[in-house]
């Protein structure tokens, strides 16, 4: 995109009728996977693979907006586990969502193409609309969560996640958000956090909608104050969410990480009760088929020694094979495991008498429905919750950026500048200057790796 362009999208006085008089590229460069390239990791072991090989910097063709749909120039995204998922071509190939998307027919259709456009973050400007958009105009500054449904069956109007067309955007459908145009339902925008630069505004929108609905949502494990919650990697991109939400509800979140770095930005967020895993040398697993009932128990009496003798209330799962078997034995009696992602594998193992005969719960939670990723970033535009960015990457280096989340090499989040320049975007410095602190916390952790 030439710089005439980009500046008119990152004026703060540009109005509708600017952005309207703007021409639509009739391409732009987006982070993609090839069709032709998805068995490139035919027989390799999962923990060989490296995801940045697979992707690619292409020029594609702009999408135009369909009814209830909003092109959306981007200035910043950033990388979630479904990105590494997709590079990996695991568990499956994302081809085959673009496939079974496209086979429902109508404007779906488009989604299969021989390439993909990853990414379900964004930041960005408002650039075209489709027919039937009535809260949204080109100008407008927005984020985006990455819920796509139709909406068409029953079953998504009580709680849209359990739609039978529910897809995550950028993930199972194509057009996402690591590129300088992206294409949304209009229902997946909402407003941007004016006093957050736009990698900032960027970062929260997958993970924090997640946090919310598996902690405080009613479809979660609703979370009370004073419940005592123990958050695994909770210096990472989903768990340091997660430790915001427990401190806000007046919970006690018990955080584990994998260091001494991790535990620091941890303590500087608030928590006290910190475990640090490359300390304790947790091994769960005696060998891959058989777990360590001994190392469930000791991590127990740990949690017991920092709570002052009580277990959890809540896990806060999204390691998975990992870690499942201990979470199951350390949560409470009438407790609840909440789980989602399973980054260390989607096996679980556990033993059941532990969940039967001490009455506990485990409940699945996938993103969040429209109301909650609303709520959640009503949280952030309010400054309650704040963006655990630590890196931010030029679109040229998006394989840096995924290669670092795959090898856990990350604090927060990785940014992905996409149309903007680093540190713009900000609309409200006096908000930013009342928790620039907190804002940054999570970049004052870590050397800059530019």
């Amino acid at each position: 995109m030439n710089r005439a362009f980009v500046e008119t999208l990152e004026s703060a006085d540009a109005g509708r009728g600017a952005v309207e008089a703007l021409p639509v590229p009739q391409s732009y460069r987006a982070a993609v996977l090839l069709e032709e390239e998805q068995e490139m990791f035919a027989g390799v072991p999962m923990a060989d693979r490296q995801p940045g090989k697979a992707l690619h910097l292409r020029e594609v063709a702009t999408p135009e907006p369909g009814p209830g749909e909003a092109l959306i120039a981007v200035m910043a995204s950033a990388i979630n586990y479904n990105t590494v998922w997709s590079a990996l071509f695991a568990p499956v190939p994302t081809f085959q969502f673009l496939k079974r998307y496209a086979r429902t027919g109508g404007l779906a259709a488009r989604h299969d193409l021989p390439y993909h456009v990853l990414g379900s973050d964004l930041s960005g400007v408002v650039l075209r609309t489709g027919p039937g958009v009535r809260l949204w105009k080109p100008g407008d500054r927005v984020v985006a969560h990455c819920l796509s449904v139709e909406l068409e069956e029953p079953e998504g109007h009580d709680d849209t996640m359990l739609d039978p067309q529910q897809r995550i955007w950028g993930y199972e459908t194509n057009f996402g958000g690591l590129g300088e145009l992206a294409l949304v339902k209009a229902n997946q925008l909402m407003p941007k956090a004016a006093h957050l630069t736009w990698e900032e505004a960027a970062a929260p929108g997958l993970v924090n909608s997640t946090a919310y609905r598996q902690l405080v949502s009613q479809h979660g494990a609703v979370m009370r104050q004073g419940d005592n919650v123990l958050i695994w990697g909770a210096a990472g991109g989903l768990g340091s969410y997660a430790t915001q939400y427990v401190l806000n509800g007046g919970g006690t979140p018990i955080c584990v990480v994998s260091n001494e770095q991790k535990a620091e930005i941890c303590r500087a967020m608030g928590a006290s009760a910190v475990i640090d895993r490359s300390v304790e040398q947790y091994r769960f697993w005696a060998d891959e088929q058989t777990p360590d009932p001994r190392e469930w128990r000791r991590l127990g009496e740990r949690i017991r020694e920092l709570t002052g003798g009580d277990d959890p209330d809540i896990v806060f799962e999204h390691p998975g094979r990992e870690t499942f078997g201990a979470s199951v034995y350390v949560a409470r009696r009438g407790g609840v495991v909440v789980t989602c992602a399973s980054t260390s594998g989607f096996r679980h193992e556990y033993d059941n008498r532990y969940l039967w005969m001490h009455l506990k719960r485990i409940v699945g939670s996938h993103f969040a429905n429209y109301r909650e990723a609303w709520l959640a970033n009503r949280l952030v535009t309010r400054a309650r919750i704040h963006p655990t960015l630590s890196a931010a990457y030029p679109l040229d280096r998006v394989r840096q950026a995924v290669d670092e989340v795959h090898g856990n090499q990350h604090h927060g989040k990785v940014g992905v500048l996409c149309l903007a320049d680093e540190g713009g975007g900000v609309s409200d410095p006096e908000t930013r200057a009342r928790h620039e602190n907190a804002i940054n916390r999570f970049r004052a952790a870590v050397p800059d790796r530019k």
